[in-house]
């Protein structure tokens, strides 16, 4: 009942917006102010009501998929890359082609969905390792406000439940983010840099701990520039990499992958 409410008030929402009209014979005015990345999030966040209340961590999307992989060969050295939009976005075929690596991540997700679709979407499918590259979202608060301790709550226990099942992780700094392009609007406003920098550091630090089993990977320090924004020339809306983005990211990923490999196999 209270789902079918939801959807009911997203669908209102969705026709106000469309019913906006400007009578005949007068002219488009102009609006009053441009939202604010507060306000962008909270539209945002109602148009995703449905998802939150009938499928929180959207295990909906890569079930048939999951289905439909089969177990990895003999000798495969399966890698899930796991995260939101800048996963889900990242053509991996493309950039690593030939390899077995399967890509599970979902736009617009924060590290509590990603907890709580880890069975599925990586512990069931085998992988010697998982990249995960989350958290920006978390900032900007798009499954509510969160604290840092929270998140690295949920850093932490993915951590644990990968090494249960002999999963080596690897957690990617959170990029930054920039405001140069039009369409960047208040990136800042959204993903605040010292918060960023913070659950770096934070990321860091824990897998500096030997006894974690996982390794950190910082795209942010190949990606800054001077003033503490992502280089404007990798992305075209200050958080998503662009193809040269993407260029940067890559190489880092799979040489950290084969480190990875290449310990494991030293130590049978």
């Amino acid at each position: 009942m209270v789902a079918k409410l939801a959807r009911g008030l997203v669908s209102s929402i969705v026709v106000v917006i469309g019913c906006i009209c400007i009578p005949a014979g007068q002219s488009t005015p102009a609006l009053a102010k441009p939202l604010t990345g507060h306000e962008r999030t909270q539209l945002w966040r109602q148009s995703r009501l449905s998802v939150y209340l009938d499928d929180f961590g959207e295990l909906s999307r890569y079930r048939d998929a999951n289905a439909a992989l089969k177990p990895p060969r003999p000798g495969e050295n399966r890698v899930v890359f796991y995260g939101d939009s800048i996963t889900d976005g990242w053509r991996l075929d493309d950039y690593f082609p030939g390899k077995p690596y399967v890509n599970r991540g979902i736009s617009g997700q924060t590290t509590s969905q990603l907890l709580l679709r880890f069975r599925q979407d990586v512990v069931d499918l085998g992988p010697k390792v998982v990249i995960i590259l989350a958290g920006t979202n978390d900032i900007a608060g798009n499954t509510g406000p969160i604290s840092d301790r929270d998140i690295e709550a949920n850093y932490a226990t993915i951590s644990e439940l990968a090494r249960l099942h002999n999963i080596k992780v690897i957690y990617s700094s959170i990029l930054p983010v920039h405001e140069y392009t039009e369409e960047a609007g208040d990136m800042f406003a959204q993903r605040p840099p010292e918060r960023i920098l913070e659950l770096n550091r934070w990321l860091k630090n824990y897998c500096g701990d030997a006894s974690k089993g996982c390794t950190y990977l910082d795209y942010f320090g190949a990606m800054v520039d001077d003033k503490g924004h992502m280089k404007e020339e990798l992305s075209h809306d200050g958080l998503h990499p662009n193809d040269a983005g993407y260029n940067i990211m890559a190489p880092m990923a799979e040489a950290t992958i084969e480190k990875i490999l290449s310990v494991g196999q030293a130590q049978r």
